[in-house]
C-alpha cells in the first residue's frame, strides 16, 4: 500500500515533537532525558495509530533498567498522544505506540566485536613476529 505525502508529513512531525518532549523531559521518573532517541515513527494510512521506536542509550541501561524506561514511554503515551493533538493541531491524534529500536544497540555490539577480533589479530601479529626473531639468531 502506497504511502501518501500526508502521512509522511504527519511522521516527520510526529517524530520531531516527540524528540522535543523528550528532551524537555516528560515528567516521569522512570524515563530519564536525554537518555532517549526517537529513530523512527511508522503512521497508519488513517492516522489512527502510529509507532514510535526509540533507542536507549547510557550506562546502567540493560535488561531491568530497559523494560522500566519502556514501561515508562507506555505510561505517557496518552500524555504523549494528547500534546501531539495539541502541538499539531491534529483533528483526531494517533494512538501512540512506543517500540524499542535495538538496531543501533545491535550495531553497536557488532562494532565492539569487530574491534576485539582486530586487537586479537594484533597481538597474534607481535606473537608471531617476536617468535620468528626468537628462533633466528
Amino acid at each position: 500500500m502506497a504511502r501518501g505525502r500526508r502521512v509522511d508529513r504527519v511522521a516527520s512531525l510526529i517524530k520531531r515533537e516527540v524528540s522535543r518532549m523528550l528532551m524537555e523531559g516528560l515528567r516521569n521518573v522512570r524515563i530519564p532525558a536525554g537518555l532517549i532517541s526517537v529513530t523512527n515513527v511508522d503512521v497508519t494510512s488513517d492516522l489512527q495509530h502510529c509507532r514510535i521506536f526509540v533507542s536507549i542509550y547510557g550506562h546502567g541501561t540493560h535488561g531491568s533498567n530497559r523494560a522500566e524506561v519502556m514501561a515508562g514511554l507506555q505510561g505517557a503515551s496518552g500524555f504523549v498522544r494528547s500534546e501531539l493533538g495539541r502541538r499539531l493541531q491534529l483533528s483526531r491524534s494517533p494512538v501512540v505506540h512506543f517500540r524499542e529500536d535495538s538496531g543501533l544497540a545491535a550495531g553497536s555490539a557488532v562494532v565492539g566485536l569487530l574491534q576485539q577480533l582486530q586487537q586479537e589479530r594484533q597481538q597474534g601479529d607481535g606473537a608471531r613476529n617476536g617468535e620468528a626473531d626468537v628462533e633466528s639468531p
